[in-house]
């Protein structure tokens, strides 16, 4: 099964040639590439599946969703397994 999951952008990274940052799925903080939307701004919400941030997303609604992945039990487990989250952040 594939997940795309909402994540908040909370780093933005131009500096390796290719637009990368970090996303906060509730908790779990991972690296996404950016590149499918390069004026996203930091705090916006955006649906990331297999690393790639591939559309904007309500913050409400991004929240609602993740509450909702919280009640079924699977924020933690499905999104850290496919995910590699960022150390010390």
């Amino acid at each position: 099964m594939c997940l795309a999951v909402p994540g908040k952008i909370v780093s933005i990274d131009p500096s390796r040639g290719f637009l990368m940052g970090l996303a906060d799925f509730g908790g779990v903080v991972a690296e996404v590439c950016l590149e499918y939307l390069p004026d996203i701004q930091l705090g916006e919400y955006a649906i990331v599946h297999v690393g790639f941030a591939i559309s904007r997303i309500d913050e409400g609604i991004a929240l609602r969703t993740l509450a909702h992945f919280r009640e079924l039990g699977i924020l933690k487990a499905d999104v850290a397994e496919q995910i590699p989250s960022v150390e010390g952040y």
